[in-house]
């Protein structure tokens, strides 16, 4: 296994996983909500009574962010070597397994680890085992590069 040093960034990634832990800590300490994405996102089709503005903050600041980077330094490149179909299928079926999973990767394996949930753990293994076995099949099976 050879490592990409050009591209190899453990201090940003650290800082993004700080605030990724932050931002989680603080909003179950402060809000008592659980900081997974389609959760919060899914509750403002159906929103309850003062439940929209915590939510619309959340990813608010979920869409901001990138551009609060900016005034530090430059966003990086971003190349995807995807079609259009690819992309709306690949995204199709994110949606459907957080509905089936009943959250997404953010809530089961950042919140719901943290606190121990037998469901997220089972959520977060399944989730890892699946990105395995597809990495696995594209790269050794079907023999595609990326």
């Amino acid at each position: 296994m050879d490592i990409d040093w050009v591209n190899f960034t453990p201090w940003p990634a650290l800082a993004g996983g700080l605030l990724i832990g932050l931002a989680a800590g603080g909003l179950l300490l402060f809000n008592g909500r659980i900081a997974g994405v389609s959760g919060i996102l899914g509750g403002l089709l159906r929103p309850a009574p003062g439940e929209s503005g915590w939510r619309l903050a959340f990813l608010a600041g979920l869409a901001g962010a990138p551009l609060l980077y900016t005034l530090v330094a430059a966003l990086p490149q971003v190349e995807v070597d995807a079609g259009w179909p690819a992309l709306i299928v690949s995204g199709l079926l994110v949606g459907i397994g957080t509905r089936y999973g009943g959250g997404c990767t953010s809530g089961h394996g950042v919140c719901g680890m943290a606190r121990g949930s037998p469901r997220s753990l089972a959520a977060t293994v399944a989730f890892m085992g699946a990105g395995f076995a597809v990495v696995y099949l594209l790269r050794h099976v079907f023999g595609s590069a990326s």
